[in-house]
């Protein structure tokens, strides 16, 4: 037993014990000639020297386009890199170009088409109101008026409303027969005013012609009224008349037709207030509102026709449709200028100085030179006119200042214009002609 297990130790021993193999020897190395050998050690030699190439930095990511998003109905989040629609018209050439002659042709119409003549002057002036509105304007702030004075306001009958209301006629009738040549009247035209609270259309007219009347309102003989003209002559403040004539002789030569057609039809209505303020005014559409108080001051029917005729004289040039106008494009204007100027008080007190007050005045002088051919063709002493004016100097305090800082000229300066001779003798002449019942047709 002892023999078999020591033989069977030995065997697991013999069997878990290998022997150590030896590895095969390496080929030796080929021998190398002495060319080789040189060739090898330089290169070894230069490749150690050269330093070390990097590679390029690699490209900057390039940034997407501008994208445009919008969601679907199915609430999809959807890209676009190119705007809807494509370009944008103005873009194209041809159809810039297009645009801007369209929309230039179009302002020269405009402009062209709302060119009017003033009549008597025949004054060029651009206006974008139209009639019918004009009118409902002055007839919405008539019926203001009437409403706020209305305990103010006196009954029909009442002494003082018949005598505004039978001047007012004689004015209206003038209107009439000035615009004979450019209109033709019907039977259903109304040329008398009414009250505000009825008609008394069948009432006739009480006048003083009285000659010694006349003079003592005219406060001087003739000679001393001429010798005002010739004052007037040689007056050299910038405010004149002169624009007036060349006007006038303007639209002569181009034949231009003065634009009536708003006094078409008017339902002229008077009232008269209770009221201290010395002052009258005629809105757009024919209403007028006289105060107590020139009523007052003025006792000749001649004077009151003085100021009613200059009042008549701005509804006739629309001088209310013009100065809404006129203070459109100013208002524009300024805002252009603040666009590059931002002084907006400075721009404002700028604009009312050089351009809406300067308009303003001209407008009361032509208002007065049509007011004086209404006053002569209506019957009465044109000669009045310059002593109204200077009677409205001392009771108002009148200034030179008032020619350059004052919607109105100076009382002084309007007397003076209307005392001149072109504009006087053509007043007296249809005095003359109405005073011996000759026909006045068409002065206007």
């Amino acid at each position: 037993m002892n023999c078999l297990r020591n033989s069977r130790s030995v065997l697991s021993r013999l069997l878990r014990h290998r022997p150590h193999v030896a590895a095969p020897p390496a080929p030796a190395p080929a021998p190398q000639s002495p060319a080789s050998r040189y060739y090898s050690f330089y290169a070894s030699r230069v490749l150690r020297s050269k330093p070390a190439v990097s590679p390029p930095p690699p490209p900057p990511p390039q940034l997407p386009g501008p994208r445009h998003y919008y969601t679907s109905g199915r609430q999809e989040l959807i890209h676009f890199t190119r705007r809807r629609g494509g370009s944008r018209w103005y873009h194209d050439q041809r159809k810039l170009t297009a645009a801007v002659f369209i929309t230039g042709g179009g302002a020269v119409a405009f402009y062209f088409g709302h060119l009017e003549a003033v009549p008597y002057t025949n004054r060029s002036h651009f206006i974008i109101l139209s009639p019918k509105l004009e009118r409902q304007l002055g007839e919405s702030q008539f019926a203001e008026l009437k409403k706020e004075f209305g305990p103010k306001i006196l009954p029909p009958l009442h002494p003082d409303s018949i005598r505004v209301r039978l001047i007012a006629s004689e004015i209206v009738r003038a209107v009439h027969r000035g615009l004979a040549g450019h209109q033709r009247y019907d039977d259903s035209y109304r040329e008398d005013a009414s009250y505000g609270y009825g008609d008394i259309s069948d009432d006739h007219t009480i006048k003083n012609r009285d000659a010694d009347a006349t003079a003592a309102m005219l406060g001087g003989s003739p000679r001393k009224n001429a010798t005002a003209a010739a004052a007037a002559q040689r007056d050299d403040e910038v405010l004149d008349d002169r624009w007036v004539t060349e006007c006038r002789n303007r639209g002569k030569a181009k034949g231009a037709q003065p634009q009536t057609g708003h006094l078409d039809g008017l339902n002229w209505e008077v009232i008269v207030v209770r009221d201290d303020i010395v002052n009258a005014m005629c809105l757009p559409g024919g209403k007028i509102v006289v105060f107590t108080g020139l009523l007052d001051k003025f006792r000749a029917d001649a004077e009151v026709a003085t100021v009613l005729g200059h009042e008549v004289g701005h509804a006739i040039a629309r001088h209310v449709a013009e100065q809404i106008t006129k203070n459109m494009w100013v208002a524009i204007l300024q805002i252009v200028v603040l666009q590059f100027i931002y002084m907006p008080d400075l721009i404002n007190t700028m604009s009312t100085l050089l351009l809406r007050l300067p308009f303003s005045r001209r407008m009361e002088i032509e208002a007065d030179h049509i007011g004086l051919l209404l006053l002569g063709a209506a019957g009465y002493d044109p000669r009045v006119a310059p002593s109204v004016f200077e009677k409205l100097a001392k009771i108002g305090g009148d200034s030179a200042l008032n020619n350059y800082l004052s919607t109105h000229p100076s009382s002084k300066k309007r007397a003076e214009l209307l005392s001149r001779a072109n504009v006087m003798n053509e007043a007296l002449e249809l005095y003359r002609e109405v005073s011996v019942g000759q026909s006045t047709g068409g002065f206007l």
